[in-house]
């Protein structure tokens, strides 16, 4: 075994050049058509195995499905989203398991391949490390919003195309690079997945205006379109954060917000940073933005501060300074 509960997945050794990677994750409905849910519950399966720098070769279904209350032709349509993602990611569906239940629930067991040696783990961050985020933030906010009628058709069109996209070009880019760790972002929120990358000797500096954000929520938080999920992860991770006083709570709720198939965090050395955000621009991901760095362990293990970066390009600063 080369890793397990810290991590994204579980990983098994076979021999010196092949390890195995699997993961299983499944979700409610996050949004109206069936099709669209199916597909969206694949990609954000499949991103565990993706942020452990591996390639997925096949998946099993896990479904529930209130079989009495709902027509087969929206479990057919969630099956045939799933397989569809699979497809564009490169492999196939190959069996499941299913239960009949009150509501309904989809997701995949993924099956990877990697090289044990470049595997990439969820710690590893080192001081120095610059952090890149590959999809903008706000797709728990925007779901309720569309949850509580706040927000109609055309949200739900912006925040589907964002939870549709797969983080396969994110990970390909990653592979020519030294990233020394990675997890992706999802329903723990921007600040509770990056706690998991840090070990008691690491603290974040994160620059809010470097943060990738779906424009929309500022009109939904003003109306308290806020998940419970959200509202969990900001009290249990409240006490490890240091706000900038011009950091408004609302601004503050985007940072808890419980993600759905979000991007990959990736903690690389500063050097190569602008490099990599080159080449994921060129790759066309959602967002290709440098949020912050990795410190020394300071008085709270995350600070968010405004206006760390300088321009369009990153301007790391001396992080003795800090």
């Amino acid at each position: 075994m080369l890793s397990g509960l810290d991590d994204d997945a579980a990983t098994y050794s076979i021999n010196e050049d092949l390890a195995i990677v699997q993961t299983l994750d499944f979700i409610t409905p996050v949004v109206d058509d069936p099709y669209s849910f199916g597909a969206i519950a694949a990609a954000n399966a499949i991103s565990d195995i993706y942020a452990m720098g591996a390639k997925p070769i096949f998946a099993l279904n896990i479904v529930s499905f209130p079989i009495k209350t709902m027509p087969m032709e929206t479990l057919g349509a969630i099956l045939a989203g799933g397989a569809a993602k699979a497809a564009e990611a490169g492999f196939t569906i190959v069996g499941g398991h299913s239960v009949d239940d009150a509501s309904p629930k989809y997701g995949l067991s993924v099956t990877g391949l990697v090289h044990p040696q470049k595997l990439i783990r969820k710690s590893g961050a080192l001081v120095g490390d610059a952090l890149i985020l590959t999809k903008p933030l706000g797709t728990g906010i925007l779901a309720a919003g569309i949850d509580s009628g706040i927000m109609g058709d055309e949200v739900e069109a912006s925040l589907t195309a964002v939870m549709l996209e797969l983080n396969l070009k994110a990970a390909q880019v990653m592979q020519s690079f030294p990233v020394h760790a990675c997890t992706d972002v999802s329903g723990f929120g921007l600040l509770g997945h990056l706690s998991e990358m840090l070990n008691p000797d690491l603290s974040v500096m994160l620059d809010y205006d470097r943060l990738p954000i779906l424009p929309q929520v500022w009109d939904i938080l003003k109306y308290g379109g806020v998940s419970s999920g959200t509202h969990s992860n900001a009290r249990y991770l409240g006490d490890q954060v240091q706000w900038e006083e011009k950091i408004t709570l609302l601004e503050q709720m985007v940072l808890f917000d419980a993600q759905t198939s979000g991007g990959l965090l990736m903690a690389v050395p500063a050097e190569v940073a602008n490099s990599l955000i080159s080449e994921l621009t060129q790759a066309k991901t959602l967002a290709a933005n440098i949020i912050g760095y990795i410190v020394k362990r300071k008085d709270f293990p995350i600070k968010v501060q405004r206006g760390l970066g300088n321009g369009t390009r990153f301007s790391y600063p001396n992080s003795s300074t800090y």
